[in-house]
This record gives structure tokens, sequence and C-alpha cells, in this order.
């Protein structure tokens, strides 16, 4: 019985404290990731993924990724190879080819005698590094990149896309068929006999055979090269990449995984939980590896797959929306993605659209708008299964948007404020009065609509736009980069913090109390509470107003917020360069319990749970101002034996977790003190 008790005191702990950490930071979601996962590699325990932001590594098969881009001074990284302990990462134009020695922690440029070109793929074989290029061939490294040699003699083509060696063969897939040299790139050869296209997106070697995807389909080769012939029975998507993996053959596809068990000659979908585009594939002993719009792992030969892209956000997100129950992101350069369970999944949402970067997003009933950079304003009608472009609009660059009962106001780079009274069907420009700054905010309040701009303040217009007056008064800095509203309040974040414009006082008050960097991005409203977006300060929450502010940044370790939205329970915030990230209101709100003075109300230490506990328990406080903080546990004799807490603190409540299994079995005492104030509780500790 005493075990049983033991056990289930245990268990309560456990659950306890996971709960604890979920609730007590942000999290970032699985995404959204741009479809940008382009090679991946795996490096002895160590998986790596080539993406449009960098490297990121995963030492767990993926359970969590970590980006390693010290010195990765190009992050369009395109192609991955290892040569024993060396990892290689082809680039973009701008970078070339990099070297790591230590699992991608840093990164050296290794470029000498090659042109500023794409890198494409990269090949080992034996001492030899080689990399494809677009626009100047094959080039080869005898010194792990150290120096380069293009060695083209015979190559037809000057786009590589692809490499496969097969002991002293070296296969080049191009823009203009495949290609063979068997002295090391010094002389190639065609070998396209049978090929019924000559645009080849990859190659692999399995046994004795050869394989490419050419032109969207499969063909083998059981001779070198020398014919070929397709073997395309079942597949009905176009191929993008392929692997073996023992008798296996996998065929990365525009829809998905397919699968074949007879070197091509039938194909099955290896498509459960996951039929996205998939654009690499990688083995690492029994585990498959999918690159897609994110990374999804299949333990059982793709016959079920699971996302594993916990820290693989690559994207920029300048902008949120919520729907009900799903939420958008338009991320800058790779559109709008949608999730419908808090950030655990996303996906493309992008389809019917022209351009990528989307700047601003809004919804009305059924209809969600997006603005883009390129594109004007888009609608769809059906949670972005599919976007219509909506005209009417004499400039494609949208910036803000925001919805006023029937009406829809779209904010422009140059062109003003346009108004639809038919959700986006047509569009008519309302600027009386507004001047000629690029507007990159607007909000509504009842009948009146604000146009917050970049250079000159912010506008009003109390007629659906037929004219705008300037509200300027008592706003020292004219560049407004957001609004928001909240009752009767106004709020406009700029490039030198944020200030409030009520109805009663038609003038702006600066209310910045708190907050240690000014640069507002984005704002957003739960019940009585506002949230504040910094370029490089996180999030920060004020309940009075804007009277004061506090940085509720534990867990985001990525300060650069640009879009913020409420979902439910939870706060998104978007960022630039790591996706979305989400964190409970609860946990924020109720870490921020202000008096009318604007401080904390409470010096509290809360009893610890469990209690009794075995081994560990979960300690939780709240400090009212800001200082340094001890939390400790002593023994009843009042020695100190263990400190939990050592530093200076910001005003709020936190938990912390005391591990006793080092102790034995007793009554001990834990002990808060800050700014003179102490108090201490017993805690029981049952083994």
């Amino acid at each position: 019985m005493k075990t049983n008790f033991h056990i289930i005191i245990l268990l309560f702990s456990v659950l306890f404290i996971v709960n604890s950490s979920l609730l007590g930071q942000w999290v970032q979601t699985n995404g959204p990731c741009n479809g940008g996962v382009m090679s991946l590699a795996v490096c002895g325990t160590n998986l790596f993924a080539g993406t449009f932001s960098g490297v990121f590594r995963s030492a767990n098969n993926g359970t969590s990724w970590t980006r390693v881009n010290t010195g990765l001074t190009d992050t369009w990284v395109y192609s991955l190879a290892v040569k024993g302990t060396n990892l290689f990462a082809g680039t973009s134009g701008y970078g070339g080819v990099f070297l790591s020695t230590n699992s991608g922690t840093s990164w050296t440029q290794v470029n000498a005698g090659l042109p500023n070109t794409t890198v494409r793929c990269l090949a080992v074989s034996g001492t030899n590094l080689f990399a494809g290029t677009d626009g100047n061939g094959v080039f080869l490294s005898t010194n792990n990149g150290t120096s380069w040699t293009q060695v083209i003699t015979g190559l037809a083509s000057a786009y590589v896309r692809s490499f496969a060696v097969r002991g002293a063969n070296l296969y080049a897939g191009t823009d203009g068929g495949i290609f063979l040299s068997v002295n090391n790139g010094t002389s190639w050869i065609p070998v396209n006999t049978g090929l019924t296209s000559s645009y080849v997106t990859s190659l692999a070697v399995k046994d004795t055979n050869l394989f490419a995807s050419v032109g969207g389909g499969v063909f083998l080769s059981t001779n070198n090269g020398t014919i070929w012939t397709p073997v395309n029975t079942g597949m009905t998507n176009y191929v993008t990449s392929l692997v073996a993996s023992g008798t296996n053959l996998f065929a990365g596809t525009t829809g998905g995984v397919f699968l074949s068990t007879n070197n091509g000659a039938s194909w099955t979908p290896a498509n459960t939980g996951m039929t996205n585009y998939v654009t690499a594939l990688a083995v690492s002993g029994t585990n498959l590896f999918a690159g897609s719009d994110g990374i999804y792992l299949s333990t059982n030969n793709g016959s079920s797959w699971a996302p594993v892209s916990t820290g693989l956000a690559t994207t920029s997100v300048f902008s949120l929306a919520v729907s009900g129950t799903n939420l958008f992101a338009g991320t800058y350069r790779d559109g709008v993605f949608l999730s419908t369970n808090n950030g655990t999944r996303w996906t493309s949402a992008s389809s019917g659209m022209t351009t990528n970067s989307i700047q601003s997003l809004a919804t009305s009933g059924t209809n969600i708008f997006a603005g883009t950079e390129g594109g004007g304003v888009y609608r769809s009608t059906n949670n972005g299964t599919n976007w219509t472009q909506v005209l009417g609009l004499t400039t494609s660059y949208v910036k803000s948007l925001t919805i006023s009962g029937t009406n829809v106001f779209a904010g422009t780079y140059g062109g003003g404020v346009f108004l639809s009274t038919n959700n986006g069907t047509s569009w008519i420009q309302v600027n009386t009065g507004l001047t000629n700054s690029p507007v990159f905010s607007l909000a509504a309040i009842g009948t009146n609509v604000f146009a917050g701009t970049y250079g000159d303040g912010v506008f009003l217009s109390t007629n659906n736009g037929t004219s705008w007056t300037q509200v300027n008064t008592g706003l020292m800095f004219p560049s407004v980069l957001s609004l928001a509203s909240s009752g009767t309040n106004l709020f406009a974040g700029t490039v030198g913090g944020a200030f409030l414009f009520t109805n009663h006082d038609p003038s702006w008050t600066q209310v910045n109390t708190g907050l240690t960097n000014s640069y507002v991005r984005c704002l957003a409203v739960s019940g009585t509470n506002l949230f504040a977006g910094i370029e490089g300060g996180g999030v920060f929450l004020s309940t009075n107003n804007g009277t004061n502010w506090l940085q509720v940044n534990k867990g985001l370790t990525n300060s650069d917020v640009r879009s913020l939205a409420v979902s439910g329970t939870n706060l998104f915030a978007g960022t630039y360069g790591s996706g979305v990230w989400r964190r409970p209101l609860s946990e924020m709100i109720t870490s921020v319990e202000l008096t009318s003075n604007g401080q904390l109300s409470h010096f509290t230490l809360e009893q610890n749970y469990p209690n009794p506990f075995n081994p560990t328990t979960t300690i939780r406080f709240q400090i009212p101002t800001d200082g340094f903080v001890s939390l400790s546990v002593c023994n009843l004799l009042g020695q100190e034996i263990a400190t939990l807490v050592k530093e200076v603190r910001e005003a709020g409540t936190y938990s912390e977790m005391f591990d006793a299994a080092h102790l034995a079995s007793g009554v001990y005492m834990y002990k808060l003190t800050s700014r003179g104030l102490t108090t201490s509780k017993k805690l029981i500790l049952v083994k």
C-alpha cells in the first residue's frame, strides 16, 4: 500500500511538472515551415535539414530541432553532404559551399575557385567532393573545399540537379539528361538512351541498379546508364526525389511518398499521415525521413508518418488572423498557412495566389482577406483552400487591412486607402485629406476608421473614408507601425513606443513605462489586456491600458515579434525567422495582478505541489517588484541544502522544480527572500 502511495505521488508530480512547463512559458508551434526543406543528411547520430532559413540539427530522430547557422552567411541551403566528420552545405549564389567540422555548430565558407553560383547538389566519392551548380556545371575539390576546379569536359548541360555514386562511376543528373564520369569528373559522356525527357531531378543507387526521376517519372538502368527503362506502374504523381533502403525504393512526389519493393516494377502510395509535396528523403537506420512543409518520420517503411518539426519553424510571419477555430499565418515569401489545432500542424493554404509575400490578413464571417506585396488583395471563402484575386485596386502592395461592419478597408504602400462594400468584389480609392505616406496599419472603433501611416502619423475618418483628418496631437513619433482598439481606446505602436488615444481626450499620450524597446511592431487585445510585440524585445503585457508594461518572454528564444493574435485561450506570436509561438493567456494574465499604482499586488510563496512528494515537487512564488530573489531549501536546523534561485528577477509569478533524489525522507523548509521580505513553508519528502 505504501509503495502504491509513492507511485501515485510520483505520477502526480510528473504530470504537474510537465503541465506547468507547458503552461508556464512560450512554446514554439510546429511551423509554419515554408516547404523549404530542400535537403536532408545523416551524420553519425545527427540528422541535418537544409532549409531556406539555414541548417537545422536533430540529435533525437527529429523529435526536436535546433538551428545551427553560426558562420553561415547564406541561409538558402539547397544541398548537404557528409564526408567523414565533415559536413558540407551547398547554398545559393550568395554563399556557395560551407564546411562544418563540428556537427554544424559553426561554419566556414570554402569557395576558392568556385564562382558565385547556386550549388544544387553535393556528392562524395572517396577523397573527392563534387558540387553541381546552376549554370557552371560540376566542380571538384580534393581538399575538403579549400579549393575547387571546374570539371565539365563533355558535360553538355551547365545546370546540375543531382548526383549518384556507384563504385568508380559518378553520375550527374542535369537539365540536359544524365552524364557519366569514370575518372572523377575529368571527362563526361551522356548516358540517355531510353529517357523520354532530359530534365533529371534525382538519382539513386540500389545494388546494381541505377534509378532516375526524369520528367516526372522513374527510370531504371541495370547497365550503368547505357539503357534506361520506364518503371512507373502505379505512380500517380510527379517524382522529385529518390532514396533506397534495403530492399525498398522510395520516391518523394508532389503528393507524398511512394514505395516499390521490386525495383520500380510497381509502386504503391505510402502516404498515411502525409500527402504533401516531398522535396527530400533520407534514411537513418530503420527511420525514413521526408522533407516537405516540415519534416515527417516513418518507422515502418512508409506505412504511416508523423510530423517531427518541433523547432524547425523557418518562416517569417508578418500577419496572423483567426476565423473560428482556424488560425492563419501570413508569411514573408512563403504564402499563407493554416492550423486547425493551435499550431500542432500547419498546412500551406495559398492555392490561387501568384505572390507569396503576405503583409496582412483580416477575416469577416466566412471571408478571409490577404493583403500582399505585389498581388493586391486576395479573398478566400473556404478557409484558404482557394484564393481569388479581387481587382480594382490601383496599387499591388497592400500593407494593412481592417473590417468595419460590412466594409473592408485596405491600406497600401503609395496608394492610400481603398474601400470595398461588397466583400472585395470592387474597390474605390478613399483618400481625401490623406497624405501619400504608406498606410502601415488600420483600425476601426464603431463608425470611426483610423489609418496609421509611416511618416505622417494617424488619420481619422468618420464617414467610411470619404474624408480624413490628421489626429496627431501628442504623437511624438509619426511613423506608426500598428494600431489596435480596446473599447473606446485606440493604441498606436510606433518606432518610439506605444501611445493611447481616447474619445474623451482626442490627443495622444505616450504609454511606455516598462517597455525596454520602443519599436512596437504589433498589438493585440484580449478583454482588458493589451499585448505588444516588439522588434527585438519580444512580448509585453499591460493590464491597465498601457500605464505599465511587463515583459512576458519566458521561453521565447526569438524576440523579433512581427505579429500577434488571440485565439481561444492562447496568444500567438509570429516571429521573424522562427515561425509562430504559443502561450496560454491565463498564465500571463494571472502573473500580472496589479494594484491601482501599477505594481504587482502580492509577495507570495505557495505550498509546494505535490506535498508529500518523491522525489520532485514544484514551488510557485510571486514577487511584486523587480529585484534580487533567493529561493532555498533548508533542513530543520536551518542549514541550506539546495539553492533554487539566486538572481535578479522581474516582477511576476514563477515556478521552480525541486529534485530531492539525493536526500533522505523527512521534513524540510523552503524560504523565499526578496527586497527585505522573507517567507517560508514546510515540505515533506516521503521515499
